[in-house]
């Protein structure tokens, strides 16, 4: 149908600079205070164990290091011919300009409905400089936006564009600070930042152990634990850290090593307790990335679906992770992750992070951009029937075009 074809694609900044009379749209307001608090007081902007925590001067603040100023959040949206709009976002002037000075021209006379057609133009024009990276999070964002405009075209959920929905709604754990505060919420578990860096000494280690006490000693004992390490251990640490753990009923660790290191992982795994899982792919790319993943014998693959490729891709790689017997719990990307769990056989899990700054209340993770988000209750998270992605920009949010 002609109405479904694409006649415009947008990288917008969300602006931020009203007069200082009138103070900004309330939406502007509080995408300026979620800014600010990240980079002073949020929780995950602490020390938390990174690749760059053996600097000494980015030790104790994980966004001191590994934070750009890359000119903030980029809403995509992509138009039909029918005056819908499909939406997502990514971040950064560098993914905006890929995206208005590359992928829109591909983009633009082809029908919402040609997901693996329009991936492979975007995918196969970049493959020069691109592959992986900050290439990928770019087609993730239009191929996101796309699907979200499918949906709205045809008045479906992108859950039923992709399958059907095997379950009403998925159980989520919380990624957090405070785990007794996820217990107490009802969520199926918690996940905890792991604080010090193998750099940081035997008395790092042994900090990183009370903690994980600490934890454990704060929820019930059958209270499923785990512990993100963000890519700053060595085979052997991660090795120690697993053992000493595991009697506390931690069930994971997660994205130990850097992404490529698919020796390290299976190093690990060969050596880590049979009881637990070894978890990963935050930062990997492609069904290509995630084969490598499986074949170093990870358990779990964590696909961010903002990043690896978008929703087509991500169809492929639980294609691939179904071959391996692996399973696949995304890493967090919103209401794309819960759209796309709810229509898998084993999709029995998925991650809602904490994105208040004391990690002490449930925040909505697309406000204040996004209306319409499906949140937790009790621990589920039940995923509606609003067309698309079931989001709407919020109207008090004012864009700016990124690339001119």
């Amino acid at each position: 149908m002609a109405e479904d074809r694409i006649v415009d694609v947008r990288a917008s900044f969300v602006a931020t600079d009203e007069p200082a009379q009138t103070g900004g749209s309330s939406g502007q307001r509080e995408m300026a205070a979620r800014t600010s608090a990240r980079r002073q007081n949020h929780w995950l902007g602490g020390k938390v164990a990174n690749p760059m925590t053996k600097y000494a001067e980015f030790r104790d603040n994980r966004d001191a290091g590994i934070g750009a100023d890359d000119g903030g959040t980029v809403v995509v949206e992509v138009e039909a011919e029918s005056g819908q709009v499909g939406v997502w976002t990514t971040n950064g002037l560098a993914a905006a300009a890929i995206i208005t000075q590359h992928l829109a021209r591909l983009v633009i006379g082809e029908r919402a409905s040609a997901h693996t057609r329009i991936w492979d133009r975007m995918f196969s024009s970049t493959l020069r400089y691109g592959r992986k990276g900050l290439v990928l999070h770019a087609i993730s964002a239009v191929d996101l936006a796309i699907w979200d405009l499918h949906g709205k075209v045809v008045g479906e959920p992108v859950h039923a564009l992709i399958g059907g929905r095997i379950r009403e709604g998925v159980p989520v754990y919380a990624t957090g600070p405070k785990p007794e505060i996820a217990a107490a919420w009802g969520f199926a578990g918690a996940k905890l930042p792991l604080v010090w860096h193998p750099c940081e000494s035997e008395a790092g280690f042994r900090n990183n152990v009370a903690l994980a006490r600490e934890a454990r000693e704060s929820v019930p004992a059958d209270f499923p634990l785990m512990y993100d390490c963000w890519m700053a251990l060595d085979v052997d640490y991660a090795v120690r850290l697993a053992h000493a753990v595991e009697p506390l009923g931690f069930t994971w660790i997660e994205e130990p090593l850097p992404p490529d290191d698919y020796s390290g992982l299976r190093r690990i795994r060969d050596r880590m307790p049979p009881t637990m899982t070894l978890n990963t792919g935050e930062h990997e790319y492609t069904a290509a990335g995630f084969k490598l993943l499986c074949e170093a014998g990870v358990d779990v693959i964590q696909p961010d679906l903002g990043w690896c490729g978008g929703m087509t891709e991500v169809l492929r790689i639980a294609d691939v992770a179904r071959v391996y017997g692996v399973k696949v719990i995304p890493h967090t990307c919103g209401m794309p992750n819960y759209h796309f769990v709810v229509t898998q056989p084993g999709g029995d899990l998925a991650e809602f992070p904490v994105l208040s700054a004391d990690g002490e209340s449930v925040a909505r993770q697309h406000a204040p951009l996004f209306t319409g988000e499906d949140v937790p209750d009790k621990g589920v998270l039940t995923v509606g029937d609003k067309p698309g992605f079931g989001l709407t920009l919020d109207p008090g949010v004012r864009l700016e075009r990124a690339v001119r």
